[in-house]
């Protein structure tokens, strides 16, 4: 089997090496970029603000009072079992 590819110069190779050196430059940095602290935690917290308004809000943006009713009464019992367990353990 012959090489069927031409000959390249030094200029060409050179190029190339510097192309691909770019390259990788651009996807390090992007890599960087992507698990940097401040980037991870940005994308969280638009991940739950997205996922709390979607749970709450219908379609139109208006509150839906049924969820929004439910997670205020889990709050309230937990807050109540919390009380009740801190009377039971700290009877003084």
């Amino acid at each position: 089997m012959a090489n069927t590819q031409p000959a390249r110069s030094v200029k060409e190779i050179e190029a190339d090496i510097a192309a691909t050196r770019s390259r990788l430059a651009r996807t390090v940095d992007e890599l960087t970029y992507r698990v940097s602290p401040e980037t991870i935690k940005a994308n969280t917290v638009a991940s739950i603000k997205g996922k709390v308004e979607s749970a709450t809000l219908d379609a139109d943006g208006n509150p839906r009072y049924d969820r929004l009713a439910t997670a205020l009464g889990g709050v309230a019992a937990v807050a109540l079992a919390l009380g009740g367990l801190r009377r039971v353990f700290y009877r003084g």
